[in-house]
């Protein structure tokens, strides 16, 4: 496989396609985003972190159970604004992959990330958060320690926060392992991110039992910053450099840094009651669909 640096490319191929290189079929838009998301020099938050905030103070622990290394939560300063940064991190080798589980967080690891933000409100702080995980971890002792409860207590107390907040899908925006941290006042996405409920893998498995049909799965999924637009769930999508961010990891950072100031200095000049208000509609209001007979 071939990782693909543009749009018009020539050589990222399914594994159906290599089987049988009779079969030239044009590889969907979706499915090339979807590998440059996962590009493996692509900035992960920790790189969008070191680039834009200062004064960064870390925050351990969930008071309850551990301190999860997949999740990272600090008081910062974003151009010179006091801010609650909260990320999950995915580690760049692979001693740092594996332990902190390719950045999909435990229970713990949001029940932290919540302890971080009710931090925020008490003092008034705003919230931005940076994801790129394919979803919470599934294991069993996830499972047993209460990962669906923690992610379902994430999505009620982020809805209402007395303080506005900022997410951002930079690379992989799975499941609801990614929408516990992105019930915000505002969705940014990188230009080639991918945000959706299921991976196209897992998608293509489920709908036609052949996890190889991945790229056509990502194409009906609308995972893509536009169709995730389309389907109303973002507000914004935030330019990469020329060939994407992992080309130029400073530049996307400066890109997201300007976007993220602008955001917050419109959310700063709503009242306590008017943001949890259009918070509200906001989330009752997305990706409705009508069937006309």
């Amino acid at each position: 496989m071939v990782w693909a640096d543009s749009f018009t490319i020539v050589g990222v191929m399914s594994d159906q396609t290599a089987a049988n290189p009779v079969a030239h079929e044009p590889v969907p838009e979706a499915w090339v985003k979807t590998e440059l998301a996962r590009h493996p020099q692509r900035p992960d938050p920790l790189a969008f972190i070191e680039r834009m905030f200062t004064d960064v103070s870390q925050i351990h622990g969930d008071r309850a159970f551990a301190d999860d290394p997949a999740m990272f939560c600090a008081m910062a300063r974003l151009d010179g604004e006091e801010v609650m940064v909260v990320a999950n991190l995915k580690g760049r080798s692979t001693k740092e992959k594996v332990h902190r589980k390719f950045g999909m967080p435990d229970p713990e690891g949001y029940r932290k990330a919540l302890r971080a933000m009710k931090l925020a409100e008490k003092f008034g702080r705003p919230v931005v958060t940076l994801i790129d995980l394919m979803g919470a971890n599934p294991g069993l002792g996830a499972e047993e320690r209460g990962q669906a409860e923690a992610i379902a207590r994430n999505l009620l107390e982020m809805s209402r926060l007395r303080v506005p907040i900022v997410a951002t899908i930079t690379g992989e925006g799975g499941s609801g392992g990614a929408l516990a941290l992105a019930v915000a006042d505002r969705v940014l996405m990188l230009e080639k991110a991918i945000y959706s409920v299921i991976s196209p893998e897992a998608c293509a498995s489920i709908m036609w039992r052949d996890a190889s049909k991945r790229a056509q799965a990502a194409a009906a999924l609308k995972a893509t910053a536009d169709g995730v637009k389309e389907l109303k769930c973002l507000d914004d999508v935030v330019p990469e450099p020329e060939g994407g961010a992992h080309s130029d990891p400073d530049g996307a950072a400066r890109l997201l840094a300007e976007r993220l100031h602008l955001h917050l200095k419109e959310l700063k000049t709503l009242s306590v009651d008017e943001l949890l208000k259009r918070r509200y509609e906001k989330f009752r209001n997305i990706a409705q669909f009508y069937t006309a007979v």
